[in-house]
Parts: C-alpha cells; sequence; structure tokens
C-alpha cells in the first residue's frame, strides 16, 4: 500500500446499536451518516444483540448512501475502506465486517480491520484539532472505560486502566432502571441530577482505598482501574431502605449522588494517571462524554493540573464511522498495511492493537 498525504476513507461503524459510516479526506470530515436503533432496545431497558445485528442489516446500504450523498463523492473516488473489527458484539460486527468486506472485493480498495477504541481516540484529529505526539485518552462508554496513553495513533497505544466490571454507562443503565427512569440511563440520570443534592448520599468509590491503590512508587493493581458494581449494589440498597418503609424514593437526590461518586473516581484516577505519566494533554472521548458533570469535573480538575482538555464535538462521541475513518485515514497516510480479507472479528479484541494484520 503506498502512502498517500491525504486519503479519502470510507469508514464502517457496526459494534453496538448504532450502524455508521462517514468519509474521510486527510483529517477533514466530509460525512458522517448514523442510524440508530436504540428506539428498538428501550423496552428491554438495553441493546439486545440480535435485534442490533438485524437492524444494522437493514440500515447499511441506506447508510452508506446518504453519507456518499452528502460528501458527494462515489465509490470510486474512495481510496481505502476501514471498518471496526472489534471490540463490540459479535452479530453486530460481523454485519459490518462483512458489509466492508463486500465493498473491498467489489471496489478492489484497501480493507484495515480497526480497533473501536483506539477510533474513539482517533476521532480526536479530525477538523484541524492539533494533538501533541504522546497525549494521555479516557475513554467512558455504555460498553468502555479506559484509561490510554497514545505515543502513535497508529502503532503504539498503551491501555492503563480500565473497568473491572460493569462500564460506567452500564451502571448509568441499571442504576436508571432502579429509580424508573428508563433508557437509557445516562441522560436520564444527568437530568434528574440536575434537581439533586449530590451530596445527600455518600455512595461509595470504588477501587479508591490503599490497598487497591498503593503509591506511585509501589502502585497497587488497581491503582488506575474501575469498579461500579459496588455503587449499583448501594443504590440498590438505598432505594430498598425507602421502599421498605413507605416513604417516597428522593430520585434526584440518588441520581445526583451515584452520578457524583462516578465521576469523582473516573475523574480523580484519569488526572492522577496523566501526572504520573508526564502528559499534559487529556482526551475525552465515548458517548458519556455527554455528561454534563463529568465534562464539568474533568475541566476543573484538568485546569487544576495544568493539563489540556480536548473533547470532539458530541455527534464525534458517541459511536459513528467518522471516527473509523480518521483512524483509517491516519494508517493509510503512516503506509500501514491493509488487513486484507481474510481477518475475522474480534469482539474483545485489545486496545493495543489497533489494526488487524494481513495474514
Amino acid at each position: 500500500m503506498s502512502t498517500i498525504k491525504e486519503p479519502v476513507v470510507l469508514g464502517i461503524e457496526s459494534s453496538c446499536d448504532e450502524t455508521g459510516v462517514g468519509i474521510v479526506r486527510g483529517t477533514k470530515l466530509l460525512a458522517n451518516a448514523v442510524s440508530s436503533s436504540m428506539d428498538e432496545h428501550v423496552r428491554f431497558g438495553g441493546v439486545i444483540p440480535e435485534i442490533a445485528a438485524r437492524a444494522h442489516l437493514e440500515a447499511f446500504v441506506p447508510t452508506l448512501q446518504s453519507a456518499l450523498d452528502t460528501a458527494e463523492l462515489t465509490l470510486d473516488d474512495i481510496d481505502a475502506i476501514a471498518v471496526t473489527s472489534g471490540p463490540g458484539l459479535a452479530g453486530a460486527l460481523m454485519v459490518g465486517v462483512s458489509a466492508a468486506k463486500a465493498l473491498a472485493l467489489a471496489t478492489g480498495k484497501p480493507l484495515y480491520g480497526i480497533n473501536h477504541l483506539v477510533a474513539h481516540v482517533g476521532v480526536g484529529v479530525l477538523e484541524g484539532t492539533m494533538l501533541p505526539p504522546t497525549f494521555g485518552a479516557l475513554l467512558v462508554s455504555g460498553g468502555h472505560t479506559e484509561i490510554l496513553k497514545v505515543t502513535s495513533l497508529t502503532n503504539d497505544v498503551q491501555l492503563l486502566g480500565s473497568t473491572i466490571d460493569d462500564a460506567a454507562g452500564e451502571a448509568y443503565d441499571k442504576t436508571a432502571r432502579l429509580l424508573g427512569l428508563g433508557y437509557p440511563g445516562g441522560p436520564a440520570i444527568d437530568k434528574a441530577a440536575q434537581d439533586g443534592d449530590k451530596k445527600a448520599f455518600r455512595f461509595p468509590r470504588g477501587l479508591t482505598l490503599p490497598k487497591f491503590v498503593g503509591s506511585a512508587e509501589n502502585p497497587g493493581k488497581h491503582r488506575n482501574n474501575f469498579s461500579f458494581s459496588g455503587l449499583k449494589t448501594a443504590v440498590a440498597r438505598c432505594v430498598e431502605h425507602f421502599e421498605a418503609n413507605g416513604e417516597p424514593i428522593p430520585v434526584a437526590d440518588i441520581a445526583a449522588s451515584f452520578q457524583e461518586a462516578v465521576v469523582d473516581v473516573i475523574t480523580s484516577k484519569a488526572v492522577r494517571a496523566m501526572q504520573e505519566q508526564g502528559l499534559t494533554t487529556l482526551l475525552l472521548g465515548g458517548g458519556v462524554a455527554a455528561n454534563t458533570r463529568l465534562r464539568e469535573l474533568l475541566a476543573a480538575r484538568c485546569a487544576s493540573a495544568g493539563i489540556a482538555l480536548v473533547v470532539p464535538p458530541f455527534s464525534l462521541c458517541t459511536d459513528n464511522g467518522g471516527m473509523v475513518a480518521a483512524l483509517g485515514a491516519q494508517l493509510v497516510a503512516d503506509g500501514a498495511e491493509p488487513s486484507g480479507l481474510d481477518f475475522a472479528t474480534d469482539s474483545s479484541q485489545p486496545v493495543t492493537q489497533i489494526v488487524l494484520s494481513h495474514k
């Protein structure tokens, strides 16, 4: 694969419930079409993999055409195709990868199977945003909560910490269900919390005790890791207490206190990890990046620590094809070898595996 300075890349995303097709020229976003099946999952209180996969099948061609129309391009104008190969829901990933392989086979364009998590970071290069050679990333979404050190978007991403149970978004969904706020839980709790007292309840901060954290010189096993299962249980016990006593549940106060517990741990651990790694720029990505309290507290703590905070537009924080195309364009420009047509999806693809290698 020859190096192209400003490649035109088509990106395909289907790791969960959004069918995304984006087109990027170098670092310029030309189109970002997204079709979400979230409304089909609401009555179940979470994403149903089979429904998501079927929705991707139905949405792919119209979403592809919408992106091409918006960019005013045809498939002949595309230099390469990038597709999310993992991590994600196995069935959903297969739909996107199968579609990408069909397009690559039909057009003869090189194909890259890329990492969904690194794509969330890669979106940070779009629209003229300048990132330093080495920086940190905090990804907070329904399926992932990670702290990363990025030395190179195309070949060197290091995992500093991650959740050992529920991701932050999952904790929001489960807590919203306990409070009767519906699905998706993130926006519902964020809205309810606006009218609540974040100090009303002191909910646990997972993995923050000295035995887990250790010190900079002798770090504990979970210094940079997260756990939200104990927090969810604490909220459940709190709700049960009010129900047992026949008292009204203070939904706003519980929502605000729960949210504060989540963002307190996430922001404090992320900022500390940046300081210990000597990093002065932090990129925030993932769907939960839309949370108002997370943005507020992270911005304040980054400012106090002298860390520059980069937050992409909300439309580029949630799962989308633009982020896949953005990372794909970086790989093409860097002369990375395409993945070919014989790679498989990997629902647990590690963040250190940025692009699947050609077999």
